[in-house]
């Protein structure tokens, strides 16, 4: 089960005995390490202030890993890092000396629910004045458990017994051994019950004693002094002599009382319902700790690494929620486009070149997968934009190369464009031919200017104008690739809600920048038929430049619309949605059925039973569609946290009704001791 507190859990990075370490992001999206204390540890004090107490003493040592949010009061306690501060967590339940692992090897179960073998801890030297001769004994065990200044210089003695204090066999965290027989007093106080100190160590599995005073000062146990001698006083002579005294009693004893049969049978009945109760209880204690799981051994390798998708559906919603499994439903069908256009500038008159070296420029948007095939639609401006279009970029790229070069100012570059425009045509090598032009695709994860692996070469098939709805389709190389579901355009409507996605950059150099999806959660504003023929709905946020190609998502992940630029105002941004019913004609037009593929159906079965809690079945769909390599890394990711949060269900421990029974019984007893007692005393009364 994922903590409660102010960030989105996104998957568990460690666990041990006594909590767990998460990964998680706060409402900026930045990613954090969260130590959580859990289970029985959670609920027990001297673990809590232990917990606390470590936390504070990493981040007031020199060095030491500092968090930026806690609650320690909290049902769980927790503390949360930077991510930046490796191993923050791993540091701070070592200092408690319970070693994080990885969640993904055997659960090693909860501290207090496993029975440990107690052990006698060897007794300090008598100290001097207070404090021990020596701060290690023989053994290397630490004399006190507490350094001479109250929080200890370093995680791990000379000896390398963790600085816990506690001992390598374990002791359970109630201060009872396996025998039942209590060996010290309060938890982590090292007293035992006679008030004289057994050893410096702690003797139970409660946290160690500089542990749970890391700020305060050292706790010196002092034995209680004895009890002065009994000084004998005079000999007792006896009573004095009666003279009066007779041998013959002058008042006679009254006769015994009758015994109070039914009142001892009662207190007898109601001991044995107590003695009962209390047996059985303890035989349940012990059973549950002796069925908790064995700790799990040293891992023979390296936890695999999770994979890092390109976009995380669960950073970008509330997770669970309809925004997550509509953005992770469509999120693998989604390609960053990128179109590389080549050609020279002439003079429109005459044909003489204005450069002699052609001009290369790209435009780059989104788009998504359709069918099988590796038919992919995205914005017609964006892969074949319109000759005026293409000519003013062409002339921008050529400026830039000019002020670069020293020939231009950067503040004349705009005039230059406007007054080259009209007289200028962008042309291929030979006057009357086209320039040339490329299209890549990439999954995931893109980046701008690659046309090699793993950018995926492809050719426009058809395209439709920038008033019939600004549409492209493409046809790429490589079949198989993940796809996404077309809907209905009905949930397009003013006041509606939809998801939209595309990609984005927030790399400032354009050449080489890392693009990754980005969603937003936005509200239909109107329709807007102004635009051409085709009648377009805006919305009231957009996600960035690049997004035209982008999508438009219902709840259940299906695209309803195509985002593009809106000419009518709001500076250009991609705020307009092209309906889906202008997509399905263009793929009417060109003879391609949207469809998804085995390998699409068996992803969103394997979300479906992610979603609603089956997570076996999870595993199962989400890995056979990982291991059938077509690109999809949202399956693997989803495969992973299923497979994790599985786990941890596994790891917790099993909630048992025998204490219920054992309490119901004991009513009944008492119930039965209650009624012989009413019948024995009835009986008696009766034979007065």
């Amino acid at each position: 089960m994922q903590p409660e507190g102010p960030y989105r859990f996104t998957e568990a990075s460690g666990v041990c005995q006594v909590g767990s370490a998460w990964w998680a992001v706060d409402s900026q999206d930045r990613l954090l390490t969260v130590a959580v204390l859990e289970g029985a540890a959670a609920a027990d004090q001297p673990w809590r202030e232990a917990f606390t107490n470590a936390a504070d003493t990493l981040a007031q040592t020199p060095g030491g890993p500092r968090y930026v949010n806690a609650d320690f009061a909290a049902a769980r306690p927790w503390v949360a890092y930077p991510a930046e501060v490796e191993n923050a967590a791993d540091k701070l339940f070592g200092l408690l000396g319970m070693p994080l692992r990885s969640p993904h090897l055997e659960p090693v179960g909860d501290l207090a629910t496993r029975a440990m073998p107690a052990t006698t801890p060897v007794a300090p030297a008598t100290p001097t004045s207070g404090v021990p001769s020596s701060a290690v004994p023989a053994s290397g065990q630490p004399a006190s458990g507490v350094p001479a200044s109250g929080a200890p210089a370093s995680g791990v003695p000379a000896s390398g017994v963790p600085a816990s204090g506690v001992p390598a066999s374990g002791v359970p965290a109630s201060g009872v051994p396996a025998s039942g027989v209590p060996i010290s007093g309060p938890p982590g106080s090292g007293i035992p019950s006679s008030g004289v100190p057994v050893s410096g160590a702690p003797s139970s599995g409660a946290p160690p004693v500089w542990a749970a005073h890391a700020t305060g000062s050292p706790v010196v146990a002092t034995p209680p002094a004895d009890p002065p001698a009994a000084h004998p006083g005079p000999a007792d002579p006896g009573p004095p002599h009666d003279p009066f005294a007779s041998p013959a009693r002058r008042i006679q004893p009254s006769p015994p009382p009758r015994p109070r049969t039914g009142l001892r049978l009662g207190v007898a009945a109601l001991a044995l319902a107590v003695l009962a109760a209390g047996g059985g209880l303890a035989v349940w204690a012990v059973t549950r700790g002796a069925d908790a799981p064995p700790p799990a051994g040293p891992a023979g390798a390296f936890p695999t690494a999770t994979p890092a998708a390109g976009f995380r559906p669960w950073s970008q919603a509330a997770p669970y929620s309809a925004q997550e499994r509509a953005l992770a439903t469509a999120a693998p069908g989604l390609v960053f486009v990128e179109a590389v256009f080549n050609g020279y500038l002439r003079d429109g008159r005459t044909g003489a070149l204005l450069n002699p070296t052609p001009v290369t420029f790209q435009r780059r948007c989104s788009g998504f997968v359709v069918d099988p095939a590796g038919h992919v639609l995205t914005n017609g401006q964006c892969v074949a934009p319109d000759e005026p279009v293409a000519r003013e970029r062409a002339l921008y790229t050529l400026g830039r190369i000019l002020v670069a070069g020293k020939k231009l100012t950067s503040g004349a570059l705009d005039g230059w464009v406007r007054s080259r425009t009209a007289g200028t045509r962008f042309t291929g090598k030979e006057p009357d031919r086209p320039p040339s032009s490329q299209v890549f695709v990439q999954l995931n994860q893109a980046t701008g200017g690659l046309t090699g692996t793993p950018a995926i070469a492809g050719e426009v098939v058809r395209t439709r104008a920038a008033d019939a709805g600004d549409l492209a389709l493409v046809k790429v190389a490589r079949p198989d690739l993940p796809g996404v579901e077309l809907g209905d355009a009905a949930a397009l409507t003013p006041g509606g809600v939809v998801v939209v996605a595309g990609y984005h950059t927030v790399d400032a150099d354009f050449r080489d920048a890392t693009y990754t999806l980005r969603s937003k959660t936005v509200q239909v504003t109107a329709t807007d038929t102004g635009q051409g023929a085709v009648p377009l709905f805006r919305i009231g946020d957009d996600i960035g430049i690049y997004s035209h190609g982008g999508v438009a998502l219902d709840p259940a992940g299906r695209v309803v619309g195509v985002l593009t630029n809106d000419r009518s105002g709001a500076g250009g941004a991609n705020r307009a949605v092209v309906p889906v019913t202008a997509a399905r004609e263009l793929l009417a037009e060109a003879g391609v059925a949207p469809t998804l593929g085995d390998a699409d159906r068996l992803y969103r079965r394997g979300l479906d039973a992610y979603f609603t809690g089956r997570d076996a079945t999870a595993v199962s769909q989400l890995d056979a569609v990982a291991r059938g390599g077509n690109g999809n890394e949202l399956a693997e990711a989803y495969r992973r946290s299923a497979a994790d949060r599985q786990q941890l269900t596994a790891a917790a421990p099993e909630q048992s009704n025998l204490p219920t029974v054992l309490f119901s019984g004991l009513g009944g007893a008492l119930l039965a001791a209650l009624a012989i007692g009413v019948v024995l005393l009835a009986r008696r009364r009766s034979r007065r």
